[in-house]
């Protein structure tokens, strides 16, 4: 049977695509380097602790998303979030913080994608080594499987995607070009509870630390757990330091910003996002190639909130579903 449409990337703005495209009656396979859904609303599970390690929430400024917030919450699988927020610095980046709705999936930030996901044909552990197309896409796995669809979304971030199309692709240097943040994330199990006075902080003061969460004041979840980001400046200096270096000094830079002794750790973890934000997104929502049948979707090109990579998805599987 062949492929109408070939997604790269399960994440959320792929995988909102993939979904338009199955309603539709589009014969649709999404491949995915990790080991699940959710790119970077991902969960993270050790030895019983949870981490919502990257995206930390989302909210809901467009009707449109406001309406499938509301059925994901019928369903379940969204709640409401309500920490003691603090903000700790400077307030001029955060203004009134209380007044903004934020939500959660349950039982991790990843259940969204793995509801969408759950009844594609979803392969994972998959990563495309090389794609090409002549009428066709013609796409080389890692496992020298070949793949051929008609259309093509590649939701993979922006220096990957120009790396899979090639320098000569007339797409290519524009891709390139996109510069991007990236973030180290902190994972840390306390064997006692630690209540610095806050479930959660934005932190506008020099030093390591941009964000902290206690990740079990969210719901659905229980524990000690912490999820400490790290700014972009710090982030770039420290990426390719080894990741037990890391989140030792992450931890290091908690306990200096509340000014006590940190309780005994029973994890202590760090995970690289290479490509956390863009410097600059986009609001274009997707790129789109007619000719070849190609979509381009993504956060960054909406936005960079969980809300414009489904923004993004939604465009691009409404172009896709459409294009003969």
């Amino acid at each position: 049977m062949s492929i109408d449409t070939i997604v790269i990337g399960a994440g959320w703005s792929g995988l909102t695509a993939a979904r338009m495209m199955a309603e539709a009656g589009r014969r649709v396979v999404v491949l995915d380097k990790s080991r699940g859904p959710g790119g970077r609303s991902a969960t993270r599970r050790s030895d019983g602790a949870r981490f919502d390690h990257g995206a930390q929430y989302f909210t809901a400024r467009s009707a449109a998303f406001g309406r499938r917030l509301q059925q994901w919450r019928d369903a379940g699988l969204v709640q409401p979030w309500r920490p003691r927020l603090a903000v700790i610095g400077d307030r001029s980046s955060h203004h009134d913080p209380e007044e903004v709705s934020r939500f959660v999936a349950v039982p991790g930030m990843n259940a969204i994608c793995r509801h969408l996901a759950s009844d594609l044909d979803c392969r994972f552990g998959q990563r495309v080594s090389s794609l090409h197309f002549d009428r066709e896409w013609q796409l080389t796995m890692d496992s020298d499987e070949h793949l051929q669809a008609r259309r093509l979304l590649i939701t993979a971030p922006p220096a990957q995607t120009a790396a899979l199309l090639g320098v000569a692709d007339p797409l290519h240097d524009a891709l390139a070009g996109m510069k991007f943040n990236p973030c180290i994330a902190g994972m840390l199990s306390f064997e006692k509870p630690f209540d610095p006075g806050f479930d959660a902080a934005f932190v506008n003061q020099p030093g390591a630390l941009s964000w902290i969460a206690r990740n079990s004041s969210k719901p659905g979840r229980k524990g000690n757990d912490w999820v400490l980001h790290a700014t972009a400046a710090w982030s770039l200096a420290q990426l390719e330091a080894p990741a037990e270096q890391q989140a030792g000094q992450l931890a290091d830079a908690l306990g200096e910003l509340v000014g006590e002794q940190l309780p005994a750790m029973s994890h202590c973890a760090a995970h690289r996002w290479r490509y956390s934000q863009a410097a600059d997104p986009l609001e274009r929502g997707m790129i789109e190639d007619q000719g070849r049948r190609l979509a381009i979707a993504g956060d960054w090109l909406a936005g960079s909130r969980i809300e414009g990579a489904w923004i993004s998805g939604r465009k691009a599987g409404e172009w896709l579903a459409d294009t003969d």
